[in-house]
């Protein structure tokens, strides 16, 4: 059982937040794993995070909540490190993305974030 505080999030918004990937991967830009997305966090740079709740151990990604919130970084959690992979046109799984430019996928986003609030109230 993980100690780490997380909200299902609800599949509507989750199948969202893989659309967001592949659509931001084809005409925006992001970045694949937890190093390269903790830097984009850092330097504030990210439009909002997805990260996997299947990741082992599941400390890889104890900072990130945080680290996003310092930088008020919209982020969300997805059920499947493959699936989020998939979405990003990896072969193999991933346990977060930062989605630098969302591209075409601003209207994706915008629904994400206004839920994501709504979630937390």
């Amino acid at each position: 059982m993980s100690i780490f505080v997380k909200f299902d999030t609800p599949k509507e918004l989750s199948d969202k937040a893989y659309s967001l990937v592949e659509i931001a991967k084809e005409s925006g830009k992001i970045k694949k794993g937890t190093n390269e997305v903790t830097k984009v966090v850092e330097r504030g740079n990210a439009a909002i995070v997805v990260m996997a709740v299947d990741v082992e151990p599941p400390e890889i990604l104890a900072h990130m909540p945080i680290l996003c919130e310092e930088r008020n970084i919209p982020y969300i959690y997805v059920p499947s490190k493959a699936e989020l992979g998939n979405a990003t046109g990896l072969e193999k799984p991933t346990a977060s993305i930062a989605v630098m430019d969302v591209g075409k996928a601003k209207p994706i986003l915008d629904e994400l974030v206004k839920a994501l609030k709504d979630l937390k109230k």
